[in-house]
């Protein structure tokens, strides 16, 4: 007997926001820590300027999450009030559509005519039909932007406290918050490859070459204009 498959639940609008939120934590606050410490800055600023970015950066990223999620509900509700409108002003041409549709697919055109005349009787599971084939979306089932901007704001956080947690803890050493940082975009990268078909070590390895990226490109700047003003 074959067991049914269990596929991951990605509606909802959390593991896109998660994902990208701790990952640009870690991210944003790696290469700002080693742009910072590059300039030769004391310890407390280190703190304080790795906080603010922290912060500001979860702000910021839950209210673009928001706004992002929000905005893209409202279009699709526009979208949908436009599809409802027509199914009950022109129904029989929709069942066309329907029917021209699933017909290109391959679906036999007596069965295609015979399942959109059924939804003809039905609008809200016509709409839902239409949604579906038309823009690819599932009306009951969009993504919430509170979900969307809580997991970014929380995920944001996490991620961009990881490289402070040296100098947090007392310790004075640019290389060992770098070091930390890069082990948390590791370990990050492993844990998204759960969620795809990745190996975990790649998916580690490319978000802390990413990181690493970034860190150099800071650090060098930070080195540069803290000679300079010296």
């Amino acid at each position: 007997m074959t067991l049914p498959e269990h596929h991951a639940d990605v509606s909802g609008g959390w593991l896109r926001a998660a994902t990208f939120g701790a990952m640009d934590g870690l991210v944003t606050n790696i290469a700002l820590i080693a742009g910072v410490g590059g300039g030769g800055v004391s310890r407390h600023t280190l703190i304080l300027t790795g906080v603010a970015g922290l912060v500001a950066g979860a702000i910021s990223m839950g209210l673009g999450e928001f706004t992002s999620v929000r905005t893209q509900n409202d279009q699709v509700a526009a979208e949908l009030a436009k599809e409802l409108r027509e199914l009950r002003l022109n129904p029989e041409g929709e069942a066309d559509e329907l029917v021209a549709m699933w017909s290109a697919r391959g679906l036999p055109v007596p069965l295609a005519r015979q399942v959109a005349d059924v939804l003809k009787a039905h609008p809200e599971q016509a709409l839902r039909v239409h949604a579906q084939e038309e823009l690819g979306v599932v009306p009951d089932e969009l993504p919430s932007p509170w979900t969307a901007a809580v997991s970014s704001f929380v995920c944001f956080a996490i991620g961009a406290v990881v490289p402070l947690l040296t100098y947090l803890l007392g310790f004075d050493s640019l290389l060992a918050a770098l070091v930390v940082g890069g082990a948390g975009l590791f370990v990050a990268g492993a844990v998204i490859a759960r969620f795809t078909a990745r190996p975990w070590w790649r998916s580690g390895l490319w978000q802390l070459l990413l990181g690493a990226a970034a860190a150099g490109a800071t650090y060098l700047i930070g080195t540069l204009i803290g000679v300079g003003v010296a």
